[in-house]
């Protein structure tokens, strides 16, 4: 999708960011408290292969951090550190002004009217699976 390509390469450009990093730290930033690895996996719809390696590079990069759960060690928390927050709220920011620009061409009733299309694209995709 062109929107979607259109993203990637700004966050690429101007954060040298990915999607899936940013969709990452998104889903963190509405969980203050954290999200556990299958928790973050489900929100993003990716394996929990796919979403250590991202958060391994964000803890590299002190924007995660992750902590073990005393009971049970095989349980991760992760949750965005002062860094990450900042730095996924300027990015959130210039996301929000790139679609802006994008769907500038729209008025308001079209807008609701493609997000009522989209969304009912998506209950037909989970209503019915490959």
């Amino acid at each position: 999708m062109i929107i979607e390509r259109r993203v990637r390469a700004r966050l690429e450009q101007d954060f040298e960011s990915t999607l899936p990093r940013f969709d990452a730290m998104a889903a963190l930033e509405r969980e203050p408290d954290g999200l556990t690895m299958s928790q973050l996996s489900a929100a993003l719809l990716v394996s929990n292969g796919n979403v250590t390696g991202i958060v391994n590079r964000l803890i590299e990069e002190s924007m995660v951090v992750r902590t073990f759960e005393s009971d049970d060690g095989r349980v991760a928390t992760v949750r965005l550190t002062r860094k990450g927050r900042e730095s996924f709220q300027k990015m959130a920011r210039a996301h929000e002004a790139w679609v802006d620009k994008m769907f500038a061409g729209l008025n308001e009733r079209q807008i609701e009217q493609l997000m009522k299309l989209l969304a009912d694209v998506r209950h037909s995709i989970d209503d019915n699976p490959v």
